[in-house]
C-alpha cells in the first residue's frame, strides 16, 4: 500500500487541485443562464477539472532520457 501511495501521490494531487480549480471556476465565473454544459453545474465543472488534472499530471513527470547538447559555432 505504501508503494502505491509513493507512486501515485503526485497524480492524485494534480487531480485534487484540478477539481478545486474546476469548482472555483464554477463558483466565481460559471454560467448564470444554465445553458453552458460544463459550467452550469458544479459537479460537471469539478469532474472536468479533475480530469484535466489527471491528464496534466504525466506532463510534469521527469524525463529520464538524456539529450545530446550540441553547440553551434558561428
Amino acid at each position: 500500500m505504501s508503494n502505491l501511495i509513493n507512486r501515485y501521490w503526485k497524480t492524485a494531487l494534480f487531480a485534487v487541485v484540478g477539481a478545486g480549480v474546476g469548482f472555483a471556476y464554477w463558483r466565481f465565473i460559471g454560467c448564470s443562464t444554465g445553458t453552458c454544459p460544463l459550467t452550469a453545474n458544479w459537479t460537471s465543472s469539478t469532474l472536468m477539472g479533475g480530469l484535466v488534472g489527471l491528464i496534466a499530471a504525466p506532463a510534469w513527470k521527469k524525463n529520464n532520457t538524456t539529450q545530446d547538447k550540441t553547440t553551434e559555432n558561428d
